[in-house]
């Protein structure tokens, strides 16, 4: 079995080296094929519809703007050819054990790796936004209310504004004092460069009471947002780690059966793994995990706020 695998493997090397193939190259190649050009009938329905298509094309965009806010932009071609890569691997072993049933399964498995690192990445990089952004928008609130100037209120916390906020701030006071004096047009810089519905909503306030001051009134319950949002989340993380914890333990089981099959009956483990009833039971259960998996993660997410 070992010699096939690496037969496997020097041929995909070969077939790489021989086309030329860059990770800068695949990613390009893979977000054109997934994200096909929408005519502009296409894009007025989106946009009459109110809600955006979640297709794999609109999700690979969201993980490359995501690595792109976080600084590792670079990374994304490197994801997406690791993800090719293992895709080929899962097909090459579901190959190797002799069970077609499971080459779509183990492929799709496979290349999903890659992805859920980046998510798992993803999801410490946004709660800490949401810490620290709990934090700054309080104090420059709490500033701004007092000196009704956005501009003075920011820049005179930015000592205490906290990486990667302090970037987003501090070029925001270089737009708003040394660039141009359109403030409004400052804080749709600011709002921009963080992806955050409290921080919006937030923003476009502050744009709003720059015609009319009386609405600043309104940017501390906006700001308490962030705090109830982060306490349900709190709560609801004991339940959900509960949850995931015997999601894995029944996962752990159904696998664990086969080895058990070895030791307790090994005419139902040659069956179950040579039989071609058997390795449809195999490819049915690997689905089924797969499935459940992936809407395991969609429904213990944190929870977001949405206007």
């Amino acid at each position: 079995m070992i010699f096939p695998m690496i037969a496997s493997v020097f041929l995909i090397i070969a077939i790489v080296c021989f086309l030329g193939l860059t990770p800068t190259q695949i990613s390009d190649d893979l977000m054109k094929i997934t994200t096909p050009k929408s005519s502009l009938r296409e894009k007025a329905r989106a946009l009459r519809a109110g809600k955006k298509k979640k297709s794999l094309g609109s999700r690979l965009i969201y993980v490359q703007s995501a690595l792109e806010a976080t600084g590792k932009s670079g990374k994304f071609a490197l994801v997406c050819s690791a993800s090719l890569v293992l895709l080929a691997a899962g097909a090459v072993v579901a190959i190797l054990i002799d069970n077609v049933f499971l080459v779509p399964v183990l492929a799709v498995a496979f290349a999903m790796i890659p992805f859920i690192y980046v998510r798992n990445t993803l999801s410490y990089y946004n709660k800490h936004i949401q810490d620290e952004l709990e934090t700054t928008l309080s104090i420059i609130t709490t500033s701004y209310n007092r000196n009704s100037d956005i501009v003075s209120a920011v820049n005179e916390n930015l000592a205490y504004i906290r990486p990667p906020l302090k970037e987003c701030f501090t070029a925001f006071v270089g737009d708003a004092m040394a660039v141009s004096s359109n403030t409004k047009q400052a804080l749709r810089n600011l709002k921009s460069k963080v992806d955050n519905e409290i921080f919006h909503e937030w923003c476009d306030t502050l744009i709003q009471c720059q015609d009319d001051r009386a609405l600043k009134d309104t940017l501390l319950p906006i700001v308490t947002k962030l705090t109830d949002v982060r306490i349900v989340n709190s709560e609801l993380n004991t339940m959900m780690s509960a949850v995931r914890t015997e999601y894995y333990t029944m996962v752990g089981l159904v696998v664990g059966n086969i080895p058990l099959l070895y030791v307790l009956n090994k005419d139902w483990f040659h069956t179950l793994m040579y039989e071609t009833a058997g390795k449809v039971v195999l490819g049915v259960c690997g689905a089924v995990i797969l499935i459940t998996y992936i809407f395991m993660l969609k429904y213990t997410k944190p929870v977001e706020y949405k206007r």
